[in-house]
């Protein structure tokens, strides 16, 4: 399983993202009333949460330490996004979709010159 697929996981409980990141589930809420963070709901409407997750709320919590606003993380955070994102003629793709159209492509010229 690729790396990435697994960090994106839902699989943590607030309870034991409260414990990693020493944030109340609150201000976790609160994140994600943001946009911040978008944890999965379960069929039983429960937050999980991915380790990429994780990595986001360490972000907003530093910056936040830095001394940048609820508003400035938003733009930090839609930048990064932004930066993250490729085209395939002229449409936007993320990078796992970027990585199979590219092997893709590469299967179909490869039919093509007959390799």
């Amino acid at each position: 399983m690729d790396k990435e697929i697994r960090r994106a996981m839902p699989v943590l409980p607030i309870s034991t993202v409260m414990q990693l990141t020493n944030l109340t589930a609150r201000q976790i809420r609160y994140y994600e009333e943001h946009h911040l963070i978008e944890p999965v709901r379960t069929e039983a409407n429960r937050r999980m949460f991915s380790l990429n997750n994780i990595d986001e709320l360490l972000e907003i919590q530093e910056l936040l330490e830095q001394g940048i606003n609820i508003a400035g993380i938003k733009k930090v955070f839609a930048l990064k996004k932004e930066a993250n994102k490729r085209t395939f003629r002229g449409v936007d793709i993320e990078e796992l979709d970027f990585r199979s159209i590219v092997q893709d492509e590469m299967q179909h010229l490869s039919r093509i010159n007959g390799h």
